[in-house]
């Protein structure tokens, strides 16, 4: 039997933004990777993923779908009964899409009419994104489908302030002294209640707009001088972003990482940003010169993710 795998992402720009839209840009991440299989599920984590799927099976029962997107609840329910499970290897609670690579993995495999993504037309993605986000919503409360699309097309996707979703080419990274990379926190984060701190935050005048103002500005604009190679551009907006969600989403951020946070930003040699909804997880950091960076956090588990 051929297994599909679908793979973990990474949302350079756009956490929380997308929400009040802002653009975003997301990055397939295969270094995690999750696919649909079959035990007798004597193993306790194939029968917590087993259990899991039940649940969501239900769930999906009760979505209306457009008869393009439609899902054969009926052969999922069966495979769940015989033992089907969801083996995967991306951290849960990390910001990387692990119940993204779960929706996209079930909506390949039981979608009636199948379309491949390679073959998907740009009008359907912004439809598809909507379905997407609903299934996601079982796991979080709210899910925008994001994560479930980049899984699922595995694909670079520029998230356009309309909702709409473009399919973008990244420039293939190089062995440079800069780096993107990742900061693990050691501690899992949960989506649901920092996604309600977010929306309790936007009850606050003052909040929505330095949200629209500056937040949204400084996404933007890095997206662009990322896309456009412009380092320069790039690590101003870096910093403008950094220390505007320093100031405004430490609720998200790790106490254990404010100091180092901080530091980044006043020394200039890395700035650092949530990594999905935060309040654990990893941590998502840019440099330009990474040997320095390394040495300064040097007690702290990373790992690389792009070169330039």
């Amino acid at each position: 039997m051929t297994h599909s795998l679908f793979y973990a992402k990474i949302m350079l720009f756009g956490e929380y933004g997308i929400i009040e839209n802002s653009k975003g840009l997301t990055l397939p991440f295969n270094s995690y990777k999750g696919t649909l299989q079959f035990s007798d599920l004597k193993d306790d984590k194939e029968q917590k993923s087993n259990l899991s799927l039940k649940a969501f099976s239900k769930y999906l029962k009760t979505l209306k779908f457009p008869s393009k997107f439609e899902l054969n609840n009926t052969q999922l329910e069966k495979d769940i009964q015989q033992g089907m499970y969801f083996n995967s290897n991306i951290p849960q609670g990390y910001g990387v899409g692990s119940s993204g690579a779960l929706v996209a993995a079930i909506f390949d495999k039981y979608c009636i009419h199948k379309i491949s993504p390679s073959k998907i037309a740009k009008q359907d993605l912004k439809s598809l994104k909507l379905i997407l986000g609903e299934m996601e919503s079982f796991f979080h409360g709210k899910s925008s489908g994001i994560d479930p699309l980049i899984c699922y097309m595995n694909i670079p996707l520029l998230i356009q302030p309309n909702s709409e979703v473009d399919k973008v080419g990244i420039f293939e990274g190089k062995e440079g002294k800069g780096a993107i990379f990742l900061i693990n926190s050691g501690v899992p984060g949960e989506t649901e209640p920092m996604v309600k701190i977010f929306f309790e935050k936007l009850k606050n005048e003052g909040f929505r707009k330095t949200l629209k103002e500056e937040f949204i500005r400084y996404n933007n604009a890095c997206i662009d001088a990322f896309l456009k190679k412009e380092t320069k551009p790039l690590f101003q907006n870096l910093k403008k972003l950094s220390l505007w969600a320093l100031n405004h989403f430490s609720p998200m951020i790790p106490n254990d990482f404010l100091k180092i946070w901080k530091k980044g930003i006043d020394t200039n040699t890395y700035y650092l940003k949530l990594c999905g909804s935060g309040g654990g997880g990893y941590i998502l950091g840019f440099t330009q010169d990474y040997t320095t960076t390394k040495k300064m956090l040097k007690n702290y588990n990373k790992e690389v993710i792009y070169r330039f």
